[in-house]
């Protein structure tokens, strides 16, 4: 009898699939290709099709089809990705946070939430008010308590990527959520993240009716090993989109040099950010 699981963990040849609360270690069919990025056809994440032995492990005979793969960690069927920054102590630099967005356009994911750290330290109430147009803007404090129970009902949905630079203060926000997560984060987190490449080993962490992966390392994934070159990188700009209608060179503009674009115009009248166009940039540079 097959049965139908998700995939929690990849570890020492083994992909831990979670079937009605049993966790079974499974092996691959065989038949099943090898992917040559992640070494494997399947990922965490992934929901797929179970044959049961008599030793209680598994055999992976099929794999669901996906609505989306995060790059770094490997990660499938993501729902959100909150991504998270202070105030201050460190400041934000608006290129790692647009770099951070690009990415979670680029993987396609449901709900990308902006979560707005250390708000007891903001001189302005409002920081990063002119991203809520685009995103989701949730503010916290582990000082003060603000947002926490709004992002603990959030976690306990879905499959959630917690992302975001060190030291903006990811872990005291999650042992805030839940005393015993710190702990559980800390030790996915050494695992997935000993070194810029190490992403063999991955783990969905239960969390309410939901799922957590946290992810510190998703801003050194390179753009060009993500997929993005000069050509896609504009449409994760989804605040372009409309503009680039107005474009000479429609659907080929870059909006960087090209004469009569419609997002060149549409910063200069202020209708765009100025600073995430000039992060636009820097990352068309870079690709």
């Amino acid at each position: 009898m097959r049965e139908i699981g998700r995939v929690i963990k990849f570890y020492n040849s083994f992909f831990f699939v979670k079937v009605a609360g049993e966790i079974i270690p499974c092996k691959l069919r065989g038949l099943l290709k090898r992917d040559k990025k992640i070494g494997s056809a399947v990922y965490v994440g992934d929901l797929v099709e179970i044959s049961k032995l008599k030793d209680k492990s598994g055999v992976i005979e099929s794999v669901q089809s996906r609505r989306n793969v995060l790059i770094r960690p490997a990660i499938a069927n993501v729902d959100r990705v909150i991504l998270t920054f202070a105030v201050d102590a460190p400041k934000l630099h608006p290129l790692l946070l647009n770099r951070f967005l690009v990415l979670a356009e680029k993987s396609a994911l449901d709900e990308i939430i902006i979560c707005v750290n250390k708000i007891d330290l903001a001189a302005e109430e409002n920081f990063l008010a002119e991203y809520a147009p685009l995103y989701k803007i949730l503010r916290t404090s582990t000082v003060t308590g603000a947002g926490v129970a709004e992002l603990k009902k959030i976690l306990s949905s879905g499959v959630t990527v917690f992302a975001g630079p060190s030291g903006v203060g990811k872990s005291s926000l999650l042992n805030a959520v839940d005393k015993n997560l710190k702990l559980k984060v800390g030790k996915v987190s050494e695992k997935i993240l000993r070194g810029k490449h190490t992403t063999r080993i991955s783990e969905l962490i239960e969390f309410g009716d939901g799922f957590l992966v946290d992810t510190p390392g998703f801003s050194a994934v390179d753009l060009v090993e993500a997929g993005l070159d000069k050509n896609n990188l504009r449409h994760c700009f989804k605040e372009f989109e409309s503009f680039a209608a107005a474009c000479k060179f429609l659907n080929v503009c870059s909006h960087s040099h090209e004469p009569n674009c419609g997002v060149k115009a549409a910063v200069e009248r202020g209708e765009i950010l100025r600073e995430r166009y000039d992060s636009y940039l820097a990352l068309l540079a870079e690709v």
